[in-house]
């Protein structure tokens, strides 16, 4: 007989077992330990036990549901206006269609207790508290098409896919950097400086990837001490250590407005993946939105090449 309950301190190991009995899947992380799910989950300090559904059978978990919130403009706090459900997951030897649908059901229960009159699918920002390092890559990447099933619930349920998240991956052992006459004016004029463990731009930043390794690259132009741009990376721990590889994440890429279009994007982004690789970084992984058009030939100008995409699903509220 099926029971639902919220979390309990005793439930990390069940959930541990829970995702280790996945089949294989390029972005889920395997193997995982109770102290990555703290690391990656239940340290945060928005973390909700209530938030957290779990499915018994016999008493033993056997399944589970996260719902979640994100940040609110200002990445100084919650926004309850909008919450996601971030997994729905069941045992491999127990799967069973209505139990998940229960689960997120349940989930999205949680959800509007709390004043969400949107819900989502997935995991994105600024919906993405939780899983950096377990799921996705880089940034999380709403609901991949590399994972069907989570899919296939969430469209079930009355979710619907509002926009696609584009993952490339540019393999530093044939990085070129790009040149072009604006590139190496910029070049003159312009040096660029890396920042080891760069101090967190908002409150959300330092919950979501403050416990992680991370590098920045600042623009610097001649005479002005402020960057004019800048580009942060994180060690993709877990994962990395997954794939066997050292690999680095594109979380962040700014330039100023009125910098835009002379050539500094390309030209920080060509030292910051040369610096990367002579730091032995064997990937660097980025994600973009699909419209985001200038992002995409940017990384496609730098020989990054798609390996997945992402869906990001929103249910109206009744």
């Amino acid at each position: 007989m099926y029971q639902f309950r919220t979390f309990r301190n005793t439930d990390p190991p069940w959930i541990v077992n829970i995702w280790q009995s996945q089949p294989p899947q390029r972005s889920l992380v395997q193997p995982v330990t109770s102290a990555l799910f703290e690391q990656c989950i239940f340290s945060k300090p928005y973390f909700d036990p209530a938030g957290l559904i779990i499915v018994t059978k016999d008493t033993k978990p056997i399944g589970f549901a996260h719902a979640g919130f994100g940040s609110d403009e200002t990445g100084s706090w919650l926004d309850t206006q909008e919450g996601t459900t971030y997994r729905v997951m069941m045992h491999a030897d127990h799967r069973d269609s209505a139990v998940e649908e229960e689960l997120l059901h349940r989930s999205e229960a949680f959800l509007h207790s709390h004043g969400a009159a949107v819900l989502y699918g997935g995991g994105i920002r600024p919906l993405d508290g939780f899983y950096l390092g377990l799921y996705g890559g880089s940034e999380l990447p709403g609901i991949l098409s590399s994972d069907p099933s989570q899919q296939n619930l969430f469209a079930r349920c009355g979710y619907r896919p509002i926009s696609r998240v584009v993952v490339l991956h540019c393999d530093l052992v044939y990085f070129r950097p790009s040149i072009s006459w604006q590139v190496r004016e910029c070049s003159r004029r312009c040096k660029v400086q890396a920042i080891l463990d760069p101090a967190p731009s908002t409150w959300w930043e330092a919950c979501t990837t403050g416990s992680f390794d991370c590098i920045a690259f600042g623009l610097y132009e001649r005479g002005i001490d402020s960057p004019s741009g800048q580009a942060r990376f994180w060690f993709m721990e877990p994962l990395a250590t997954a794939w066997g590889i050292k690999i680095a994440g594109l979380y962040d890429l700014h330039i100023d407005p009125d910098r835009r279009q002379l050539g500094m994007a390309t030209h920080l982004l060509n030292k910051a993946l040369t610096g990367l690789r002579d730091q032995g970084f064997a990937l660097v992984e980025v994600q973009t939105m699909q419209e985001n058009e200038p992002a995409l030939a940017l990384y496609r100008k730098l020989g990054f090449s798609i390996v997945d995409h992402g869906s990001v699903y929103r249910k109206e509220s009744c």
